[in-house]
C-alpha cells in the first residue's frame, strides 16, 4: 500500500478549500493510497517555533514536541504529499509555514552531512508533490507577486526529495470568489482527478 499525506490549511470547516482536501483525499484513495491527513486548525497546531525548538535546531536533534514528531514520522513514510489551502497574501497561512519550520528540519526534511556541510534530500521516500489552492486574484497578479507559496512547496520542499524521482503538480482556482457553481464544481473534479493518477 502507497502512503499519501494531506497536509489542510484552513479555519472554516465548511469552506470550499474543506471540500478540495476530500476531492484530494477522494483521488487518492482511489488511486490505490493509505491516507493520512493533518489538519492543522483542527488540531490547533502552534507554528511558533519556540526558544528551545531553535536552540535544538543548532544541535541537530530540534523536534521536542510530541505532535511534532508524530508529523514527521507521517511525512518520512509518505510517498506523496498533497498540501491543501488558500493562498494569502500571495503566500502560506501563517500556520502552514509555521508546519514546515518546525516539521521539514535536518533529520527530516534534509540532513547535513558533518564531514562535508553539505545538504542532503531527506524525503527520500517522496515521489509526488501536489499543491491545491484557491486565489483571490488573477495569475498574471499572483505571479506578479511571487506566488511565494507555490515556490515554496514545489522548489523548497522538492529540493528536500530525490529531483530525478519526484514530480510536482500545482492545481490552482484563481479568483476564487468570481467563480461560479459549476467552475469549482469542475475545479473539485480535476483535483480528485489529479490525485487519482498514479
Amino acid at each position: 500500500m502507497r502512503h499519501s499525506l494531506v497536509v489542510y490549511a484552513h479555519p472554516e470547516p465548511s469552506s470550499y478549500c474543506a471540500q478540495l482536501r476530500d476531492a484530494a483525499i477522494r483521488g487518492l484513495v482511489a488511486g490505490g493510497h493509505d491516507v493520512d491527513v493533518v489538519d492543522l486548525y483542527a488540531d490547533r497546531f502552534d507554528a511558533r517555533l519556540s526558544t528551545a525548538e531553535r536552540r535544538a535546531y543548532e544541535k541537530g536533534s530540534p523536534i521536542l514536541d510530541p505532535r511534532v514528531r508524530s508529523y514527521a514520522d507521517l511525512v518520512v513514510r509518505a510517498e506523496t504529499l498533497v498540501f491543501v489551502y488558500p493562498t494569502w497574501w500571495w503566500g502560506l497561512p501563517a500556520v502552514l509555514k509555521g508546519w514546515l519550520e518546525r516539521v521539514l528540519v535536518p533529520g527530516v526534511g534534509f540532513v547535513l552531512d558533518p564531514h562535508t556541510n553539505k545538504v542532503r534530500p531527506g524525503l527520500t521516500s517522496v515521489r509526488r508533490i501536489i499543491g491545491v489552492s484557491t486565489y483571490g486574484s488573477s495569475r498574471a497578479t499572483s505571479l506578479a507577486f511571487t506566488d511565494a507559496g507555490r515556490r515554496i512547496l514545489l522548489r523548497s520542499v522538492r529540493g528536500m526529495a530525490p529531483l530525478r524521482q519526484c514530480r510536482t503538480q500545482w492545481l490552482a482556482l484563481h479568483r476564487v470568489e468570481r467563480c461560479s457553481e459549476q467552475q469549482r464544481a469542475r475545479f473539485l473534479a480535476r483535483v480528485e482527478a489529479s490525485t487519482a493518477k498514479r
